[in-house]
C-alpha cells in the first residue's frame, strides 16, 4: 500500500511516499475506506515535526481529510449506516493512503453532486464556517461580514455561506490573485488587501462608516480588524494562521460594545455533541442543492507529489482547498506523473 509514513519526525520535505506500507489494521466501530481524495491542512505540515497537538506514536501515516468509499472487504459494525462501496467523506488519522481506519462517528454520505476532490476537504472547513457564522455570529440577511484569508480553505467557505444567508461580504486577503478568487470563485461583493496600511479605512468607506457587524478571521487579525467594526459587532477568533497568538486591547471592545467570540469546531463532540448532526445536516442540504460549493486550489496532484503541495501550502501559495488525488472515480490508482493544471 501506498502511504505517507513518517518513521521519524521531520520536514515533509525529508518524507517519501512509501509503496509498500501495512493496510492498516480496523479497530472497533471502524470501517477501512479506500481514499480516492485527500485534503490537506497546515497541521499535516507540523503534525509530521511533532509540532501538533495531536502527537501520533511513530511510525504513522500522515493525513486527516477524505474522500472515498468503504471497500468492499471492510468489516461492517453493528448498526453502522454504510455498507461497502458506500461514497463517503470524513476524517481520521492516516488518509494519506490508498487505505485508511475511519471510525463510523467520523464518516459522512457524500452527496452526488460532489466530486470525492469537492468532499476531501469539507469535513474540517465547511462547519467550522457555518457554525461560527451561524451559531457564534449570529448572521442575519444584511449583515456586513468581514472575512479575512477569504481565498484560503475556512475563509472561501465563510464567504460563500455568508452570502447564501443574505449578508454583504468584504473579503480580505494579501495579494491581488487572492483576492479575484474570493471575489470569483467566493462571491464577495468587495475586495479589500489586508497587506496596505489603513485598509480598515477601506472597509469603513465601503460600509458608509457602518463598519463590519461581524469580523471572521482566521488569520489572527482580530486587533486591527476593530478598527472597522460596527457598533454591537461581533469578532469571531476561528484561528492564528499568521502564527502569533493576539493580546487584543480590551478597551477597543469596551468602547463599541463588541463581542468577542471564539470557535473550536472540534470540541463540540465533546462539549455539545447533540450539535454536530445538526450542523452537518444543514450543511448537506445545501450543498446538495448547489447554494454553495466547494473551491478546490487549480492544482490536484496525485499522491506522489504530495510534499510539492505540503510545500506549496506552507509558502501560503494555495488557495481553496489544496487535495491530492490518490484514485481517478474509476478507482485505479493515479499516474505518478499526473497532474490537473
Amino acid at each position: 500500500m501506498r502511504a505517507f509514513v513518517v518513521s521519524e519526525l521531520k520536514h515533509h520535505s525529508e518524507i517519501s511516499i512509501a509503496s509498500d506500507a501495512p493496510v492498516p489494521i480496523v479497530g472497533a466501530n471502524q470501517v477501512l475506506v479506500d481514499v480516492y481524495s485527500a485534503g490537506l491542512n497546515f497541521f499535516d505540515i507540523l503534525q509530521a515535526q511533532g509540532k501538533y497537538q495531536h502527537k501520533p506514536p511513530l511510525p504513522f501515516v500522515g493525513g486527516a481529510e477524505f474522500a472515498g468509499r468503504i471497500a468492499a472487504d471492510s468489516p461492517i459494525p453493528a448498526g453502522c449506516p454504510f455498507k461497502p462501496g458506500d461514497r463517503v467523506f470524513g476524517a481520521g488519522q492516516g488518509t494519506f493512503a490508498d487505505q485508511a481506519a475511519i471510525s463510523v462517528s467520523q464518516l459522512l454520505p457524500l452527496p452526488d453532486t460532489l466530486t470525492y476532490d469537492q468532499g476531501a476537504g469539507l469535513f474540517v472547513t465547511w462547519p467550522t464556517a457555518y457554525e461560527a457564522l451561524v451559531g457564534r455570529g449570529e448572521i442575519k440577511a444584511g449583515d456586513w461580514v468581514l472575512v479575512t484569508a477569504a481565498a484560503g480553505g475556512v475563509g472561501i467557505a465563510a464567504v460563500q455561506l455568508a452570502k447564501s444567508f443574505g449578508a454583504r461580504v468584504i473579503a480580505a486577503a494579501g495579494s491581488a490573485e487572492k483576492l479575484e478568487i474570493a471575489k470569483t470563485e467566493g462571491g464577495a461583493d468587495h475586495v479589500v488587501d489586508y497587506t496596505k496600511p489603513g485598509w480598515q479605512k477601506e472597509v469603513m468607506a465601503i460600509t458608509k462608516n457602518h463598519g463590519a457587524d461581524i469580523i471572521y478571521d482566521p488569520v489572527g487579525l482580530i486587533t486591527d480588524a476593530l478598527k472597522c467594526i460596527a457598533w454591537k459587532g461581533r469578532a469571531l477568533v476561528i484561528g492564528f494562521a499568521a502564527g502569533k497568538i493576539e493580546k487584543v486591547p480590551m478597551n477597543l471592545v469596551l468602547l463599541k460594545n463588541v463581542s468577542l467570540v471564539g470557535l473550536h469546531w472540534g470540541a463540540y463532540n465533546i462539549h455539545e455533541p447533540a450539535r454536530v448532526p445538526e450542523v452537518w445536516k444543514k450543511l448537506l442540504s445545501m450543498l446538495s442543492a448547489g447554494k454553495v460549493k466547494p473551491v478546490i486550489f487549480s492544482t490536484v496532484y496525485p499522491l506522489e507529489r504530495i510534499v510539492d503541495v505540503m510545500t506549496a501550502l506552507e509558502r501560503r501559495e494555495t488557495w481553496g482547498k489544496a487535495i491530492v488525488r490518490v484514485r481517478e472515480e474509476s478507482g485505479r490508482p493515479v499516474n505518478a506523473q499526473a497532474a490537473k493544471l
